[in-house]
């Protein structure tokens, strides 16, 4: 009797509680509601839709969550994921209305998994002026006119000594673009050439990036807890790096210095980290470190996606594919044996950039941004309170039949079209860098990078697709078997 007693208590209590989390939860919803936010559901307690969230997205279907909610609720709508209520916006005048007001209604605000991976100094997270300082420092490193004097060279260099390793055997293609973007961005930012430290840095950098989309549970066992303890081995690896290299700089040049130690020198303040101190003579080691974390995701990630996707794409595409060959074959018919491209030759790449703007519509990496309102904020006839969350989505905006014809069918030729592409550019419906303060600093560069890694594809090998690799969009946009491809020299 005394069990069943306890058992009875137990289930009363249970039952009590749920019942206040639900009227709780009515009490919510309703004040919600008289507030004007956008419809939407909560889901669970605590975790809210977050798992919905990422089981939605282990599908082909590139923008499932999505899909679903506006079908139901309209391109503006309110959930809750990773821990905060958040609008999720579909709607290309929203997006371009958040992204141009932010440091006014909106500023930066990601998830706590993203945040403390990349450290509170990333250019991410920077807010105010310090962002915009620091992003101006940036922009001016990848300048057009910088790209083409002194990125150009280096960036042929590496991506043909990295093709050069792939002719007669099987590679998995995501990953080695992954190594080839991660050597230039290495290159460009600390001038260090690929090597033993860099493929230790880039190992680490695999683990920390895993985390980026995880549950923040900080257990060893956990993706999350593997990334923090990544983070830690890549902070050590970078301070050690910018502790050296202020060292150097604050020793004074002597008349015995060698021409070696002298082109090294000049080497040096023309990269990022060089321009990064010799802006900013009081920079600590945490901050050094944290803005070449962000950087170095940047720089790594999102490009390398693309590369694979683009060959994929053509892949699937025999005839955009020969067009693209047609393309770059008179380029290098102009050019002598193994003369590097310069920039004239990037800007004669008219259909190669088409090819990448489709790519970058079809399956971008970036599927949109965070920002946080910091006041009651009017959008679309809805009120967003201060302190929500909003997520701009880009690709639900790429992706939808009203703004693209066949949206979600890769079609480079849809560019060529000149005012069509005026069009798409000043309407919102077409940002995958981004907008407002926050546009994407490096955008040029990654174009130059894609068009680099094609044109010495397409005139030096081709290569046999698999048939069975599919595109999926969690963790990150990707292909699932990494896109294994069996290349051969051409003659």
């Amino acid at each position: 009797m005394e069990s069943l007693s306890t058992w009875v208590g137990v289930g009363l209590s249970l039952s009590s509680l749920l019942l206040l989390l639900l009227i709780e939860r009515i009490r919510q919803w309703q004040s919600e509601r008289k507030a004007g936010v956008p419809p939407g559901r909560r889901g669970f307690p605590v975790v809210g839709e977050t798992l919905r969230l990422i089981s939605a997205y282990k599908t082909e279907n590139p923008e499932p969550f999505v899909d679903e909610r506006v079908a139901r609720h309209g391109r503006v709508f309110t959930t809750h994921v990773f821990g905060e209520r958040t609008v999720f916006s579909a709607d290309p005048e929203a997006n371009k209305y958040v992204l141009q007001n932010e440091g006014r209604l909106f500023e930066s605000s990601y998830p706590t998994s993203i945040s403390n991976l990349l450290g509170s100094h990333s250019l991410l997270l920077m807010k105010g002026p310090l962002h915009k300082h620091f992003h101006s420092l940036t922009v001016s490193f990848v300048s057009p006119s910088v790209i083409r004097d002194s990125l150009l060279p280096d960036i042929d260099r590496l991506v043909r000594h990295n093709l050069d390793s792939w002719a007669g055997r099987t590679v998995l293609l995501l990953s080695e673009t992954k190594k080839i973007t991660f050597e230039l961005t290495v290159k460009q930012l600390m001038s260090v050439d690929p090597g033993e430290w860099t493929e230790k840095l880039r190992k680490e950098y695999l683990l920390l990036i895993e985390g980026f989309f995880s549950l923040p549970l900080p257990f060893f066992f956990t993706t999350y807890g593997r990334a923090l303890r990544a983070r830690t081995k890549v902070v050590e690896i970078l301070k050690t790096m910018v502790k050296e290299r202020k060292e150097r700089r604050s020793k004074k040049r002597s008349t015995s210095t060698s021409w070696e130690e002298v082109e090294e020198e000049e080497e040096e303040k023309r990269d990022m980290l060089g321009a990064l101190l010799e802006a900013e003579e009081g920079l600590t080691e945490e901050e050094g470190v944290d803005f070449m974390v962000a950087l170095l995701v940047a720089g790594y990630e999102t490009t390398s996606t693309i590369m694979t996707l683009a060959v994929k794409f053509l892949s699937d595409s025999p005839r955009a594919l020969a067009l693209l060959k047609e393309e770059h074959e008179r380029i290098r018919a102009k050019k002598k044996e193994g003369e590097a491209l310069e920039w004239s030759d990037y800007k004669s790449m008219p259909f190669t950039q088409c090819v990448i703007n489709e790519t970058l519509r079809v399956a971008n990496i970036i599927s949109g941004v965070f920002r946080r309102a910091v006041a009651d904020v009017r959008l679309k006839g809805y009120t967003i309170p201060k302190g929500w969350k909003v997520f701009a989505s880009f690709r639900a905006v790429h992706l939808d039949s009203d703004h693209y014809k066949d949206a979600r069918t890769f079609n480079p030729w849809r560019w060529q079209v000149h005012i069509f592409l005026m069009l798409i550019m000043g309407s919102g419906t077409f940002m995958p860098f981004g907008g407002g303060p926050r546009l994407c600093p490096g955008y040029e560069l990654a174009r130059v990078e894609i068009s680099v890694f094609l044109h010495y594809l397409v005139t030096c090998f081709s290569w046999t697709a698999p048939e069975d690799d599919r595109v999926v969009f969690f963790p990150t946009t990707r292909t699932l078997k990494q896109y294994p491809i069996d290349v051969r020299r051409r003659k």
